[in-house]
């Protein structure tokens, strides 16, 4: 009879060598495994030891060691090390020990190790690489031997690696336990380190905000010159799952998406200076004054002032070194020249220039006068009064001269318009709309938010669960005035008066001090609003509210819209608004007019929210405002 037992022919009682480990699975449309798929992991990737796996990332810090002093993380070999002492393994996992034994072994005459932190250069050493590839806060631990760098390829802060290798555990983990034992480097994308501007441990917003383009990779980032550091990568992903929460929230409720113009030919309300959109300033097709910007369009006046620039660096250098007096005073002539060629060009550019009163407007693109959109709802109405509720998601624009921590020229909102409804209705949709962004966030981007509540505000993760474990307070605009008149432990810098448009401070007071807590304030007065919202039967106050929350102010602006025509009307005459313009507007009360309502959400104020920012132009990728308008 035959054995069972399968023998081997050479008589060795070596077991066969172990199969290659499986691979994890990549991206669907990636030859890469994202990093959250491994760390965001409820047991943080421990599960996958001994998995083979492909990742790219950006290189965010780099650490070397000489490999006589570099832990091993590998399994042991089969031959198994009968010679490893309690010493060698107290060693190896124990680091802060090293120093005390390099003490203890020259006391007594034995050879010193060498330093860890200064592998000899002509030695080999490993690598320790901390990765990120924005799909979630956590870095993923990349070591690799020293002979894997490619000739002119130095992996530096700031590198774009593509690695394939071995998933295995740190035999010491803090707060991460896995890490990448490199088998194959596929791709290196090097970085000009003379250049990079983010090769500095720590950055500061402000200064961040002069390379929008690299923003996103900082991790070591300073808020208010504190020692508070963050990933602007969680801010984004924060961003992120309130537009998809947003649109998520509205297809359950039945709304249906519109898109609605950035340009317009309107003012939306009490927007005051628009920004106008015009070809006619770089193409006038040579009448008038215009004709002479045509002459003067082949001059490149930046170029003329970066020229300046040089030569002011220029004559710095002289001034420094052993030059002669002459070729200084030629540099210096040459440059005072220049400064008043560009002088004059720049008065003549001036003088030439048409105004917007001088411009003939049925020659531009549109053959009327348009402007960047300040508000999508008038043209959400129009969609409102068809298919009922109707929301947008998108940028708008004003040209706001303020230079609050606040304001932006260029914002995101979340806008809806419903039709059949009236202004409690659309208060209890906007209050539910922002309890479902904030439930949305505390469920499923538990890492950032913890990621910024450690490293921006505390609080932030508080103040998420306050604002959905009950209703907001509902006051009106006289209730408010009244709780501010009676503060005596501080005053206002704004007058409190009917009439009046409540103050950041005010607003602030409310939510953050009395209430503690969102607040609506309602029924303000006919003045402080738009001709479009509903005027209520007293003829003083109409139908608009404000949602006001803690930290950020007004978040959520909302009204019943008027409905009845002869109204419309006669708003639109008092605030001497042209006619011809809103005709289209009016048609909606002249033709099977409804009562319905309409609020906008400012995405930036509702990250500020959620993140504890204190200025706005870091919540958003590439901010503009008054004076700064980067890419």
């Amino acid at each position: 009879m035959a054995s069972r037992e399968t023998t081997v022919s050479d008589g060795s009682n070596q077991p066969e060598a172990p199969p290659p480990p499986p691979a994890v699975e990549p991206s669907k449309y990636s030859k890469t495994t994202a990093l959250k798929s491994i760390l965001n992991r409820d047991d943080k990737g421990l599960g996958l030891v001994g998995r083979r796996v492909v990742v790219g990332g950006w290189v965010n810090s780099r650490k070397e060691r000489a490999e006589s002093d570099a832990p091993s993380q590998l399994p042991p070999p089969r031959a198994a090390a009968q010679d490893v002492s309690c010493y060698d393994v107290l060693m190896q996992r124990v680091p802060f020990l090293r120093p005390i034994a390099r003490i203890l072994v020259g006391v007594i005459g034995a050879q010193p190790e060498k330093p860890a932190a200064s592998p000899a250069k002509d030695g080999p050493f490993t690598v320790y690489l901390r990765i990120n590839d924005g799909s979630c806060s956590s870095n993923l631990q990349v070591v690799l031997d020293s002979s894997m760098s490619l000739p002119g390829q130095v992996i530096t802060v700031g590198t774009s690696i593509l690695a394939q290798g071995v998933l295995q555990k740190i035999l010491a983990p803090k707060k991460h336990v896995v890490e990448l034992m490199v088998e194959k480097i596929l791709h290196v994308g090097v970085v000009d380190v003379k250049s990079y501007p983010l090769t500095k441990p720590r950055i500061s917003l402000v200064s961040l905000r002069d390379h929008p383009h690299l923003r996103p990779r900082s991790i070591a980032v300073t808020q208010s010159n504190s020692l508070a550091l963050f990933q602007i990568g969680s801010v984004t992903r924060i961003c992120s799952n309130l537009i998809y929460t947003g649109h998520e929230f509205f297809h359950k409720k039945g709304f249906i998406h519109v898109h609605t113009p950035i340009i317009t030919s309107m003012n939306a309300g009490n927007h005051g200076k628009m920004f106008q959109v015009t070809t006619l300033l770089s193409n006038s097709g040579g009448k008038d004054k215009s004709a002479a910007v045509h002459e003067h369009e082949g001059v490149d006046l930046e170029a003329f002032r970066a020229a300046i620039r040089e030569k002011s660096k220029r004559i710095d250098e002289l001034r420094r070194s052993d030059s002669n007096k002459e070729a200084l005073s030629a540099a210096e002539l040459d440059l005072q020249r220049s400064k008043e060629l560009v002088l004059m060009l720049e008065k003549q550019q001036q003088s030439t220039a048409p105004s917007a009163g001088e411009l003939d407007f049925s020659n531009d693109f549109f053959s009327r006068p348009v402007y960047l959109s300040a508000s999508a709802g008038l043209h959400l109405e129009s969609y409102a009064c068809a298919l009922s509720s109707v929301y947008t998601i998108g940028p708008v624009f004003q040209t706001d001269e303020s230079k609050s921590a606040e304001k932006l020229a260029e914002m995101w909102m979340i806008e809806a318009e419903l039709a059949f409804t009236e202004l409690q209705d659309v208060m209890n949709c906007a209050e539910d709309l922002v309890q479902s962004l904030c439930y949305s966030l505390m469920e499923t981007a538990g890492n950032d938010l913890k990621c910024v509540s450690k490293q921006i505000e505390k609080n932030c993760i508080k103040r998420l669960k306050s604002i959905v474990s009950g209703s907001f307070a509902r006051i009106t605009y006289s209730e408010a005035l009244n709780i501010l008149n009676q503060v005596k432990d501080k005053s206002f810098l704004s007058k409190v008066g009917w009439g009046n448009t409540l103050s950041e401070e005010q607003e602030s007071y409310l939510a953050d001090e009395f209430y503690k807590r969102p607040v609506i304030v309602y029924e303000y007065p006919k003045e402080v609003k738009p001709f479009y919202v509903r005027v209520s039967d007293n003829g003083r106050t109409v139908s608009a509210f404000d949602i006001i929350a803690p930290k950020v102010g007004v978040m959520v602006r909302g009204s019943q819209k008027e409905e009845r025509m002869d109204v419309i009307v006669k708003r639109i005459q008092e605030l001497g608004l042209p006619h011809e313009q809103y005709e289209w507007y009016i048609d909606l009360r002249k033709h099977g007019s409804v009562k319905h309502s309409g609020f906008s959400l400012d995405i930036e104020k509702m990250v500020m929210t959620a993140t504890g920012l204190a200025d706005v132009k870091d919540a958003v990728p590439f901010p503009r405002v008054r004076g700064h308008a980067k890419l």
